[in-house]
């Protein structure tokens, strides 16, 4: 089978999916181990047994709802390339925001030295993204799980970040004693009863990083609440939320004794990261 033959088959297959044309390119390149451009450029190369094999297994997957990035095992965010497991959520472009923001404010607070803690960390996309645009930060990444400290580190490695760690902790149970400059989070924040739970890819996303208790700020609260003996003076906590809680989130930080807290929106112009400055 060709290479664009094998798209058509997979692109036929995929017909009624979110993106059947992307799913399938993704896949077959991850496969061949080639850029997407290869694909177009050598349209006429034929797989072989073991590669058409592979690559009708990887579909079978996706027909069934299997997100792209827990078939291939990983997926690129901001300038990084994230090993990705089961076990935790698959970075989004929307969190993108949440590290521009932070970088924006720490870039209007000149520091030498920033030290940052990323709270539930997943893959450390968030906490690496910080860390490798931050080369004099300190980062420290934390989960609950120990899967994923572990694939966090990993990750770390693969991109040769050397000033980002992380350690397994309950939100802030083993950062007892330590302030930083800057929290940031991407807190589960789905209302245990959103029928969003049964769509797309979060179907096969850990239920765990997801929901958080009745309107989904359970977890925000909680973090809002203990922040400020974590912070150092003027310090930033900044959150992921979801579309409809920016100012349920405004108001929990302001509730708290936060100042100059503002909700910032996503690329599609919903609400999706609020920040304010521990006064």
């Amino acid at each position: 089978m060709r290479i664009d033959q094998a798209l058509a088959w997979a692109i036929h297959q995929l017909e009624g999916g979110e993106s059947p044309s992307v799913d399938a390119k993704v896949l077959l390149a991850n496969i061949l181990d080639k850029s997407q451009t290869y694909l177009f450029t050598w349209p006429d190369k034929t797989l072989d047994a073991a590669q058409k094999a592979q690559f009708e297994t990887a579909i079978s997957r996706r027909k069934l709802g299997e997100p792209v990035a827990y078939i291939t095992g990983k997926r690129d965010f901001w300038t990084l390339s994230l090993f990705t497991s089961p076990h935790t959520l698959i970075p989004r472009p929307d969190t993108e925001i949440l590290v521009e923001q932070v970088l924006n404010w720490a870039n209007q607070h000149q520091h030498n030295a920033l030290s940052i803690c990323d709270l539930g960390t997943g893959t450390g996309a968030i906490a690496l993204a910080l860390a490798s645009e931050l080369p004099n930060a300190s980062v420290i990444g934390v989960d609950f799980q120990g899967d994923a400290v572990d694939l966090a580190t990993r990750n770390a490695k693969a991109n040769g970040i050397t000033n980002a760690r992380f350690v397994q902790s309950d939100w802030f149970t083993a950062l007892e004693g330590r302030t930083f400059d800057i929290i940031v989070s991407n807190p589960p924040y789905i209302d245990e009863t959103s029928p969003y739970l049964k769509e797309g890819d979060v179907r096969f996303e850990p239920i765990t990083a997801l929901t958080s208790g009745e309107h989904g700020l359970e977890d925000i609260k909680l973090i809002t609440d203990n922040a400020p003996h974590f912070l150092n003076k003027h310090g930033l906590l900044a959150f992921e939320h979801g579309f409809d809680q920016g100012d349920d989130v405004k108001a929990l930080l302001v509730a708290k004794g936060f100042v100059s807290v503002e909700t910032v929106k996503d690329y599609g112009n919903n609400d999706r990261v609020t920040l304010g400055r521990w006064a």
